[in-house]
């Protein structure tokens, strides 16, 4: 059972289709920790280039489908309602393996670090338990 649909998920994050990626949220600990789901269907509209014989979701979307469950663990406290997380870098970034249709990513962002409007979370994704991604993303509340 989801902690938040994507209707709710909508309530806490701007993001909207087709660039919500993330579908359910598992598990949250405001503020501290957030787990995210995301079902990747060949129906995706980047698979339509990316790429049409050998469809890969690319990294990129990775890191932003884990960003987004970083900004529902930060953004669902009281004192951050309503406002937006905007990405402030990426550093560490490392993918392991590729995420094609029909797999279920898990999405994990921890949030290590906040100083004022300016945090930092510490972020995995995993197919079937294997790790497919790891960043650690710098995020600034506006």
């Amino acid at each position: 059972m989801s902690v938040y649909s994507a209707k709710e998920i909508m309530d806490i994050i701007p993001h909207r289709q087709p660039f919500m990626l993330i579908d359910t949220i598992e598990e949250l600990e405001e503020g501290v920790r957030a787990v995210g789901k995301k079902c990747v269907s060949f129906n995706e509209p980047f698979f339509n280039g990316h790429f049409p014989s050998n469809p890969v979701m690319p990294g990129v979307l990775i890191v932003e489908a884990l960003a987004q469950v970083g900004a529902v663990a930060i953004l669902s406290m009281p004192d951050w309602k309503g406002k937006t997380a905007y990405f402030a870098g990426i550093d560490k970034a490392r993918f392991k393996q590729k995420v094609v249709p029909g797999d279920v990513l898990m999405l994990e962002t921890k949030i290590i670090k906040v100083k004022g409007p300016v945090g930092v979370g510490e972020a995995t994704a995993t197919v079937d338990g294997k790790v497919v991604c790891k960043a650690e993303l710098t995020f600034a509340i506006g």
